[in-house]
């Protein structure tokens, strides 16, 4: 293993003060390791807290800022938060308009999210939850019961985010981004395993020439080893999945070709130029594309589609300005 590290059980807390170092426009609360912004929103206003293990940056942290999650909670390395520091993000985040947790679909993550809504609520807090449950690789895995939540959740924090800073009330940020989470479908595929530092070996091995199609986040096994295949017959193993889960023909389209934290951003815009070409000939408009690194895997090879049917409302909201660590436009 060659990794860019100090000592492996310090990673999570030693990644977390380089980003406080790099962006004076976060806070970090090192005790329960969340990603705040330096300032709290106007009172009133609905407050977004994410989370869930390390290992899938820029998710969370790099959300973190104008137009998309007031807090962010990081686990350890592909390993849930516990109860203790998702309340202590939402306590810190609530600017008395509610919170709206965004979570992933994942047993832990799930279990976890629930037990510190309970708690803040209790305590006066008023806590939403929605659900992203968007991999069609899978119906259940190893982590879940139900689909897993992967990279539309990049898509939720954006257009949820966008309606929160527009000061629209809790009720309808949760509308909003569970209109998200019910329009979106991903898929993805690895070349080769990530390698978690406390394991210090790949998760699983792979030969040279072969590759894992319906991947997760986490290294997951997915649909099916296949042998490696061009670019061109990869895309339509990542297309023909998705748009077999969903129509998207009936209008505009966000896409998101996502790196899994190991391939170049050259082989990405390769493999988007061939998504792009089957998404046309299927009759899918693409009003709006991101790609690039936005939901990771440490650093393993490979990428994910996720596809999103956006209407006048959701394209506006994603329009609208934002500014993060990882995303940034209009300001």
């Amino acid at each position: 293993m060659k990794k860019l590290i100090g000592e492996v059980a310090a990673v999570v807390p030693d990644a977390l003060a380089g980003m406080a170092a790099a962006h004076p426009s976060l806070r970090i609360d090192t005790e329960h390791r969340v990603v705040l912004r330096a300032a709290k929103k106007e009172p009133g206003r609905v407050a977004l807290v994410s989370g869930g293990g390390s290992g899938h940056e820029p998710l969370h942290g790099g959300y973190v800022g104008f137009g998309m999650l007031d807090a962010a909670v990081a686990g350890e390395v592909f390993t849930s938060p516990t109860p203790e520091p998702i309340l202590a993000a939402t306590t810190a985040a609530d600017a008395g308009g509610g919170v709206l947790h965004i979570v992933k679909n994942y047993t832990g993550d799930v279990m976890n999210f629930e037990m510190a809504a309970e708690l803040a609520e209790a305590s006066g807090t008023r806590v939403a939850s929605v659900l992203v449950h968007d991999d069609v690789a899978v119906e259940d895995s190893t982590y879940t019961a139900g689909r897993r939540g992967v990279g539309l959740t990049v898509l939720v924090e954006k257009i949820a985010g966008a309606a929160a800073e527009e000061g629209r009330p809790l009720d309808e940020v949760v509308r909003i981004a569970e209109k998200v989470s019910a329009s979106g479908r991903s898929m993805g595929m690895a070349l080769t395993s990530g390698t978690v530092p406390a394991a210090g070996r790949p998760t699983f091995e792979i030969g040279d020439d072969e590759m894992e199609i319906g991947i997760g986040i986490h290294g997951e096994p997915g649909r099916h080893r296949v042998p490696l295949a061009p670019a061109r017959e990869i895309a339509r193993m990542l297309v023909d999945p998705v748009l077999a889960d969903r129509d998207f023909r009936s209008g505009p389209v966000i896409a998101m070709l996502n790196g899994m934290g190991g391939s170049p951003l050259l082989e990405l815009y390769l493999m988007y130029g061939e998504v792009a070409a089957l998404l046309d000939r299927a009759g899918v408009v693409v009003a709006r594309t991101l790609v690039g690194d936005y939901i990771t895997s440490l650093d393993m090879a490979g990428c994910s589609l996720t596809l999103l049917a956006a209407d006048d409302e959701l394209l506006s909201l994603w329009d609208a300005p934002v500014e993060t660590p990882a995303l940034r436009w209009g300001r």
